[in-house]
């Protein structure tokens, strides 16, 4: 079979050119200035309620943005925040929700094995409509489930941003 030049030409452009727009993407992101302001908010919110905690925020991509200690926290829960924060951005699932999932199915019992995941309450998504850009852990308080109280209080302050 032949083709003529212009059309061999055309065809070849036709097949470059569609993956190179393909390749480009816009996404959310969090900054600094809000990482701070949800730490802040978290360390605050528990401190109203008595529990020292540290509160770890990451971006998107689970890395650290900012990280927050309260006085007397111990020092486990640097960690424990941190790889709360880490499991919800990756997941983009609340580790609450995650936890009780993983209790209740054999098969999502497993997520415990993956390096860096804390099933424990405390760790919840930052969203900006469905998007999630972001992560809050919080870890020290008694029981995951005050810790994610904690961080559901801390994202009601910033909600306004969150648009």
């Amino acid at each position: 079979m032949r083709f003529a030049p212009t059309l061999l030409l055309a065809l070849t452009a036709a097949c470059f050119a569609a993956p190179a727009q393909a390749q480009v993407r816009s996404e959310k992101n969090m900054s600094l200035a809000l990482a701070n302001q949800i730490a802040a908010a978290s360390v605050a919110a528990c401190q109203e309620k008595g529990y020292a905690v540290a509160a770890t925020v990451v971006d998107r991509a689970g890395q650290v943005k900012a990280v927050q200690r309260a006085d007397n926290a111990g020092p486990h829960t640097l960690e424990a925040s941190l790889k709360k924060a880490y499991t919800s951005a990756s997941a983009k699932n609340a580790t609450q929700a995650m936890m009780e999932g993983s209790q209740k199915s054999p098969g999502a019992a497993n997520l415990v094995h993956i390096p860096g995941f804390l099933l424990l309450g405390g760790g919840v998504p930052v969203r900006v409509g469905n998007e999630v850009i972001g992560a809050v852990g919080i870890g020290g308080a008694p029981g995951g489930h005050l810790d994610d109280q904690c961080a559901q209080a801390a994202l009601e302050k910033v909600k306004d941003q969150l648009q």
